[in-house]
Order: structure tokens, then C-alpha cells, then sequence
């Protein structure tokens, strides 16, 4: 029986991206699928088949936007935060990352309610990071999806989120606790009232959204995933992998094709990859390395310079290009990693900001990637450490085994299953 989903991801690429696999496989059942976004981003989900529904999560711009450009533009504006321990970043780019997230939910509260009025949506599907009242308030049926690391969902044998910090050393882990505590008590206060005014429920303690009573998916698969002291509750599911089919073809170019050296992509995703003279170092130093090198070169695309072993532009499809790569340099993204496992390539991990620190972490302590010093590391690390995972044989087998069992068993096609029967 047809019903209508309301996909309604985060403003970014990853979040939206991950919608867009599980929203093909329910259109392709024969479902209406909507999704709400960002005007920024208007026609790009158009563009691929669906309906769209705009908001704003700031007042509108003078000028014409990129999509996501809001983002884009604080990532560049607190960049030099980056540089700094993350017990550090928790009041210098966490906190005040929540605290815009907080103010866009608040602006486009009213316009999603009218969004959802219009839509009569059967189940609302929400990938965000903080709540948006409208959608448990409204009384329908809703789905929360968590596209970062699960580390984000705390336990007491979890490190801490955003901390990188290793699972089997929790010397630092109570400190970055009472940090996170000190730097987003209020923020956290003032939000939980905005959310009862407009009948949502209470946030529990420090948590900026809330667990469906429905439905809750994450993604992450089950070799790297965490131990847990409390186990998460009958309404959670691991999708494991969650990887969309809807990406164009590429093609190596043939000065690339002809070559027989190691095939390396490096990502650091829409946002991390705007710093241009990290991306140039990389880039630089693979130049003249004997590695064939797919650079997604990101927003600041015209500023970069590619070296003759190289191709590259600012957008890729990157599904489309990982199963063909032999190793991945990547920031460390939730959907990159998750995807890397789905095509069992080994990572360098460089983490910039947010969930990337504790990807990069885990990564490296379960032995399928190495995890560099994103602004610390001398040239030949990166190499010694590509030529490393290269190498092994045992790292390449284990990947390969999760590899085969993550694409006999698609979450794309789990998530569609789950959410039809709610």
C-alpha cells in the first residue's frame, strides 16, 4: 500500500546523501517521497526524481547561495579552531555549532509545520543532529536516523563524543565530560524550553534531540561499532551500511586508466575539503609519489592545482568511484567510513572537526585504517602509511569479508523494510 515519506536530512551533503539511498529504494516500491530542504539546495533532489519542499534556516540572503553555503562559510570562519586539541574545540566549535544548529531550528519551526500540514505525510524520516519540535509535536509517526559516528549515542563505556579519545584508555574521558557539560549546560537549558513551547517533549539530559518512539537507525558496522555497558533499547537498528544507488557513472580519465600504480581517492568531504592549503599540502604531497590519485577537489576547487599523476573536480560520485580505488584519504566523514567498509577499502584518516575525530579514532584502533595528525603530519607519513595498509594482506582480507557480507544485505533495503512497517 503506497504511503508518503517526508524525508527531512540535515543541510549537508552526508545526511542528505544517506536519505537519498534510502528514499530511492521506498520510491522504487511504489512510495511517494518528499523531501523537505534548505533553498540552497533547491532542484538538486528534483533533479534526481523527487518532490521537494524549501525552508530556511536563516533569513535569506542578499545574494544568490550555494547549497549548503551556510555551512561552508562557518567552517572557513572557525577553521583555526580546528587546529586545536578537541577537549579545546568543545567551546570553540562544538558549542557554537550547536548553538546555530539551535537557532535554525528555531527560525523554520513554524514553516515546518506548515510543510507538514501540506504533505500529510504517513511517517516523517528526520536525519539531523538536534531536534526539530515540529516533527514530534505534530503526533505523526517519525523516524530518526543518526549518520555520524555512535559514540553520539552515550554510554559509559563509550568514549566520549567528538573526544577521539581510545575506547581502552579513559583516562581523559570524565574531563571532556565536565567539559561538555560546562560549555553546553545552558545552550542545552534554553533549547529544552523552546522544545516544550511548541510541544515536543523534553530533551533528555544534554542531548539536543530526542529518540523516536518508533523508529531509530545508525549506521555503523558491527566490527568497528562499540561495546556497550547499556545495551541500546529494542527500538534502535543497525543498518551497518547505507550506501545510494542513484550516483552517476565515472570513468577514469585515460591518462589515469593507462597507468598501473595504486588507485587512491582523497575526500575530505563538501566541508573539511574548504581549506585550501590543507588540501594543496595533500596534494602536493602525493605529487610525486607512485600513486594514480581521484581528488575530490570540494568548494574551493579553483584554487587548487592538480599534479599530472592526478584528476579531480569539485563534486564527485563517489559511490560510483570507491569500488574501483584501492585506498581511501579521508577525513573521516560518517558516511565516507561507512561506505569504505561497504566497498572494503582501508583508510588514512586526517579528522577536521566533529564526529571525523572519533571515526578516526575507531578506525585505527580496530586496524582497517591509520590515523594521521590532520595538521602535524610530515609528507612522508602520508606515504609510509598508504604504502602500509598497501601492503597488508590481512587488513585487505579483512575488509574484503565485511565487504561481501555488508553488500549481500544492503541498508538501504533494511532501513526501507523498517520504516514501511511503522
Amino acid at each position: 500500500m503506497a504511503r508518503t515519506v517526508l524525508f527531512f536530512p540535515e543541510g549537508a551533503y552526508g545526511p542528505t546523501n544517506n536519505c537519498v539511498g534510502i528514499g530511492d529504494v521506498l520510491r522504487r516500491r511504489g512510495h511517494r517521497v518528499v523531501f523537505v530542504i534548505e533553498e540552497s539546495f533547491a532542484g538538486t533532489l528534483a533533479d534526481k526524481g523527487f518532490e521537494e519542499r524549501l525552508m530556511r534556516l536563516t533569513p535569506p540572503a542578499e545574494a544568490d547561495e550555494d547549497p549548503g553555503q551556510f555551512w561552508k562559510d562557518y567552517i572557513r570562519d572557525t577553521a583555526p579552531t580546528f587546529r586545536k586539541p578537541t577537549l579545546d574545540q568543545l567551546g570553540g566549535f562544538i558549542q557554537p555549532t550547536f548553538a546555530a544548529l539551535v537557532d535554525g531550528a528555531k527560525y523554520v519551526d513554524e514553516r515546518l509545520e506548515e510543510i507538514l500540514a501540506e504533505v500529510e505525510p504517513d511517517v516523517v524520516v528526520e536525519d539531523n543532529v538536534v531536534a526539530f519540535p515540529a516533527v514530534p509535536a505534530s503526533g505523526r509517526t517519525w523516524v530518526r536516523i543518526v549518520s555520524c559516528n555512535p559514540a553520539e549515542l552515550k554510554d559509559p563505556d563509550v568514549p566520549p563524543a567528538f573526544s577521539g579519545y581510545p575506547a581502552d584508555d579513559r583516562t581523559r574521558w570524565q574531563d571532556f565530560r565536565d567539559e561538555y557539560r560546562r560549555t553546553h549546560g545552558a545552550l542545552h537549558a534554553d533549547f529544552d524550553a523552546f522544545c516544550r513551547e511548541r510541544g515536543a517533549p523534553p530533551l533528555p539530559d544534554l542531548e539536543f534531540i530526542h529518540s523516536s518512539p518508533s523508529l531509530n537507525l545508525y549506521i555503523y558496522p558491527r566490527e568497528a561499532d562499540y561495546p556497550r555497558g547499556n545495551p541500546l533499547g529494542p527500538g534502535w537498528h543497525n543498518l551497518e551500511s547505507s550506501v545510494r544507488g542513484t550516483d552517476a557513472d565515472w570513468e577514469l580519465p585515460d591518462h589515469l586508466a593507462a597507468g598501473d600504480d595504486p588507485l587512491v581517492y582523497l575526500s575530505l568531504g563538501s566541508l573539511a575539503s574548504g581549506d585550501v592549503e590543507l588540501m594543496q599540502g595533500l596534494i602536493g604531497a602525493l605529487a610525486d609519489r607512485p600513486y594514480r590519485v581521484i581528488v575530490s577537489m570540494g568548494p574551493q576547487h579553483d584554487h587548487l592545482e592538480l599534479a599530472d599523476n592526478m584528476a579531480g573536480a569539485e563534486f564527485l560520485p563517489q559511490a560510483s568511484i570507491l569500488p574501483g580505488v584501492d585506498l581511501v584519504i579521508t577525513h573521516g566523514g560518517n558516511n565516507t567510513v561507512t561506505e569504505c567498509f561497504h566497498f572494503g577499502k582501508p583508510m588514512v584518516v586526517l579528522p577536521v572537526f566533529w564526529d571525523q575525530h572519533d571515526n578516526a579514532q575507531r578506525v585505527h584502533e580496530t586496524g582497517f585504517g591509520i590515523r594521521l595528525d590532520t595538521y602535524g603530519h610530515a609528507p612522508e607519513e602520508l606515504s609510509t602509511a598508504i604504502d602500509r595498509l598497501l601492503r597488508s594482506a590481512e587488513t585487505k582480507a579483512r575488509l574484503a569479508a565485511i565487504a561481501a557480507r555488508l553488500q549481500a544485505a544492503p541498508g538501504t533495503e533494511r532501513a526501507a523494510d523498517l520504516i514501511e512497517a511503522v
